[in-house]
């Protein structure tokens, strides 16, 4: 009686975990369950299907002169099989013949048969191919692992639809593009990046033509910060007269002589000693599309001097440790000439939520097209949920975790002491001690009633 009392009561516990916390419930039951489903079903399931291969012409002649039954035909091999907080990671060993790309296509097909909520899958190198099995809507309520890496300019900003960690990293993928509509997330995985990039010995700097509603909150952390679309000319400028003395201070430090090896030869800023090396800068867009609109004269000779500074940045910035991050509600040809130029330098590209088609388009319509029809089914009732892709074509659904504007402050302040001064951007270090809220409300006290 005792025994089943204790059986009913995890039933009940198990039930109430894979409702209410399915991670929770993953790790003690969710694995057990899925290891055997994969265990029992894998040879079975892969000859389903098409994943195996007819047995190698030796093991049939074998079995004809021992006058044995015809070997069945072959699964690709399990290289690991190992669980993880959200799901199975397997690594398989395909069999001559098979192509990564039968894997890719049937995963699908192997998410329902393995009983799985998703499955997706890459090639780790030729002949073995990585499927990752999530075992519960990971992007239903993010959770990011503890533990994360730290190496410099790399920052985990999100998680993705596997299960794994989302990063940002700036040395690999120098300038990125992030489109979304108003409610959509984007101004929340803005706020994670600069919680990330706070603890880094980087520069922010920041252009928020909404009067600085978005970012001046986390001025302490910002090297330069501008609030509208002149001082926002006078600091990209300043910026690309940075870049070119950076790369004064890179050909007087090059060291091409003989004695130093081709690798020691510095090309870039993280070539440099570290008691040499500038601090890297990160240019944060809030709203490109207010930095490229004119209604005079005047203000298209602005914004043609403006996108021109963005668009030197962002070709020539790279080496001189300045990286360009671009957020906007629609980026295309109809902001003004030199927009496109400036969006084939954007490599990582980061859509959320957007009201057509054609902003998909902007996105990955020239570097992955089947991404826009997973943008435009975003839905609109899980805000977060974001297609993120760069130039090699593969992508994938991301959501950062939710990041008050609070907590993204009560890290910038943290990390205060981290900010850098650069002598070229000095002029536009946002004044702390100004921002300090009006003492008088904005509106009138209603009279009082006593």
């Amino acid at each position: 009686m005792t025994g089943l009392l204790v059986s009913l009561l995890l039933v009940v516990v198990a039930v109430i975990l894979r409702w209410r916390r399915p991670a929770w419930y993953w790790m003690p039951f969710g694995v057990t369950f899925a290891a055997l489903r994969v265990a029992i079903r894998y040879a079975s399931v892969m000859d389903a299907c098409g994943l195996t291969v007819p047995p190698a012409r030796w093991r049939l002649s074998l079995a004809r002169m021992a006058n044995r039954p015809v070997p069945e035909s072959q699964a690709p091999r399990i290289l690991r099989f190992r669980p993880t907080r959200t799901g199975l990671l397997l690594r398989l060993k395909l069999r001559p013949g098979q192509d990564a790309f039968d894997v890719t296509s049937a995963t699908d097909r192997l998410r329902h048969s393995f009983g799985m909520y998703g499955v997706t899958s890459r090639e780790v190198r030729s002949g073995v191919v990585e499927l990752r099995m999530t075992g519960y809507d990971v992007l239903q309520r993010v959770q990011m692992p503890a533990e994360t890496d730290r190496e410099p300019m790399r920052i985990p900003v999100a998680l993705r639809e596997d299960g794994s960690v989302h990063y940002r990293d700036y040395r690999t993928v120098p300038h990125g593009l992030t489109l979304g509509a108003t409610e959509s997330g984007k101004s929340v995985y803005q706020r994670n990046l600069i919680a990330g990039l706070a603890a880094h010995d980087v520069a922010l700097v920041g252009i928020d033509c909404k009067q600085g509603v978005e970012l001046f909150p986390l001025a302490r952390r910002f090297s330069a910060l501008a609030d509208n679309p002149d001082t926002a000319l006078e600091l990209l400028e300043a910026l690309v007269q940075h870049m070119e003395d950076v790369y004064q201070l890179i050909r007087s430090a090059q060291r091409i002589t003989v004695d130093v090896p081709d690798a020691d030869i510095a090309a870039d800023i993280w070539d440099l000693p570290a008691d040499l090396r500038p601090t890297p800068v990160v240019v944060l867009v809030d709203e490109v599309a207010e930095l490229a609109l004119f209604a005079t004269k005047d203000e298209e000779k602005r914004r043609d001097r403006i996108v021109t500074a963005l668009v030197r940045l962002a070709q020539l910035g790279r080496a001189a440790g300045i990286y360009l991050e671009i957020c906007g509600q629609r980026f295309g040809s109809e902001l003004g000439k030199g927009i496109t130029m400036l969006r084939a330098q954007l490599t990582g590209r980061t859509a959320h939520r957007v009201n057509d088609e054609s902003s998909a388009n902007m996105a990955f319509g020239d570097i992955a097209p089947d991404a826009v029809l997973a943008a435009i089914q975003i839905p609109t009732d899980v805000p977060g949920i974001a297609v993120s892709g760069d130039s090699t074509g593969g992508w994938t659904r991301i959501r950062a975790p939710h990041t008050s504007l609070r907590q993204a402050v009560n890290i910038c302040n943290r990390h205060a002491d981290r900010t850098p001064d650069v002598p070229a951007l000095a002029a536009f270090r946002p004044a702390v001690a100004s921002l300090a809220p009006a003492a008088a409300p904005l509106t009138k006290a209603a009279p009082s009633t006593a």
